[in-house]
């Protein structure tokens, strides 16, 4: 499966209509990024199941901010609707496979009870 091109536009829609969806935010101009492309692209040809998207930070200064993206290449895992991975730099092909192993056998309902108890957390140390 080819990688689909994110933009403010089309965020929402692909990643809230996708159970898992791998990002990677990039740049032109960036010699890392240039390194992992071709890494991301043969992954998404083994894992035709999930959708693999690629965030020009260059065009979409609104979506790098929105993440705090502080370096590229960056990759950031979603699962429905929740991060659940976010690392900068160039992963080696096998590094890629493991976290995707990783990602896909996370225990979602654990995820949302964690992120639920964070947030509960959160709103108390704001009162």
């Amino acid at each position: 499966m080819s990688t689909v091109e994110l933009t403010k536009e089309n965020f929402d829609e692909i990643v809230s209509g996708n159970d898992f969806v791998l990002i990677d935010f990039w740049a032109e101009w960036c010699g890392p990024c240039k390194q992992f492309g071709p890494v991301f692209e043969r992954s998404s040809d083994k894992h035709d199941d999930l959708v693999f998207a690629k965030i020009d930070t260059e065009a979409q200064p609104e979506l790098a901010s929105a993440f705090q993206i502080q370096s590229i290449p960056t990759l950031m895992i979603v699962r429905d609707n929740i991060a659940v991975f976010a690392q900068p730099g160039a992963l080696p092909e096998a590094a890629l496979e493991d976290v995707i192993g990783q990602a896909r056998g996370l225990d979602m309902d654990e995820v949302r009870a964690s992120v639920a108890e964070a947030q509960k957390d959160e709103q108390a140390q704001g009162e």
